[in-house]
């Protein structure tokens, strides 16, 4: 299928897999390059020096174009871009907006900037900027989310900027797809879906959590960072929720210590990145400890599977999913799937 997204990246299909932290490693991103979509590999998780050695492991399963995510705000997100161009990559994709100065850095060498935005304003803003093309999330996406479903979303940007547009929050199949490429979207991209795949290392275990759940055991909670963030429910989820402020501040130090010690970062630095993740929104100091070492609580349960301990970023969609394909055979599928709706429309209009 020949959209502006595949045109623009080099992929066979107008599939994204988005950059999830401690899931979207080499092997599925690999695996979902030779798929033929764009797999795109999580940084935000990896210290420099294994970033490098991963770009380099992917490289060494697929020769297909792939994707790295990266936080725009990080301390070292300058580092994080030099070794970006050094290896050769294709996209850089984040997850909220670069700077004017880092997308022009970024297409000075090459490099396409894709980032992932969540109102209209931002995708012209980002647009402007040079961004070569936008994620636009709705609601129902995993993470952190807004409030706007993508179906009200995603026209508003269609219409708003003149670069390719993909759709993400609530997809995972062909007719999913093809919904998108009617707004003017030109392609999707997926998180829980993917995560779902035998080639995710996620735990067995965690697959089965989320395989079991239900649309309404998806929710949206402030209570981990201050900020709206889709995940299933789970134990830690309910603590956090009814606990106090001093209780929340000792689980969050507990976890920061965790976090600084698996990742290198000096005290400073975690409270630095937890500051940048407020937005102009007032924080406790448990949630800006707990907004800078997030990826701490998913590693608990993406890495440790423990369901009990850790948060579970995850779409709506997880509701509506009950298989662990490859991605090999998802996107396969999510094709078929996209040409018999396509045809299924062609004869309505045959018929008229």
């Amino acid at each position: 299928m020949d959209t502006a997204l595949t045109r623009l990246v080099g992929i066979r299909h107008p599939v994204v897999q988005t950059g999830m932290g401690w899931v979207a490693g080499p092997r599925l991103v690999s695996a979902t390059a030779n798929a033929g979509a764009l797999g795109v590999l999580a940084s935000a998780t990896m210290t420099p020096d294994r970033l490098r050695d991963a770009i380099r492991e992917v490289r060494s399963r697929t020769d297909a174009p792939f994707g790295v995510n990266l936080r725009a705000d990080a301390s070292d997100a300058a580092d994080r871009v030099r070794i970006l161009v050094e290896e050769g990559v294709r996209v850089a994709s984040f997850a909220l907006a670069p700077s004017r100065e880092l997308i022009a850095e970024l297409k000075a060498a090459g490099v396409i900037v894709v980032p992932s935005v969540g109102a209209r304003r931002h995708a012209e803003k980002v647009a402007a900027w040079g961004a070569d093309a936008v994620i636009v999330q709705g609601g129902e996406g995993g993470g952190h989310t807004g409030e706007v479903a993508t179906t009200v979303l995603l026209p508003q940007v269609v219409d708003a900027v003149d670069i390719p547009v993909v759709a993400a929050g609530g997809f995972h199949d062909g007719r999913g797809l093809v919904a998108a490429l009617a707004y003017g979207a030109s392609g999707v991209a997926m998180g829980t879906r993917f995560l779902l795949t035998s080639d995710s290392t996620v735990p067995d275990a965690v697959k089965a959590r989320y395989l079991a759940a239900t649309v309404k055991d998806v929710t949206v909670t402030t209570a981990v960072d201050g900020l709206p963030h889709r995940m299933l429910r789970t134990p830690l989820v309910d603590a956090l929720e009814r606990a106090g402020r001093a209780r929340a501040l000792l689980h969050a130090v507990r976890r920061a210590s965790g976090f600084r010690k698996l990742s290198g970062l000096t005290w400073r630095r975690v409270i630095r990145d937890g500051l940048a993740l407020k937005h102009g929104k007032e924080l406790t100091w448990s949630q800006v400890l707990l907004a800078a070492n997030t990826p701490m609580l998913l590693r608990a349960a993406m890495v440790e599977g423990r369901t009990d301990l850790g948060v579970m970023a995850s779409g709506q969609v997880a509701g509506v999913i009950d298989d662990l394909p490859s991605c090999a055979e998802l996107v396969g599928r999510i094709m078929a799937e996209a040409e018999e709706a396509l045809a299924a429309l062609e004869s309505l209009r045959a018929a008229r």
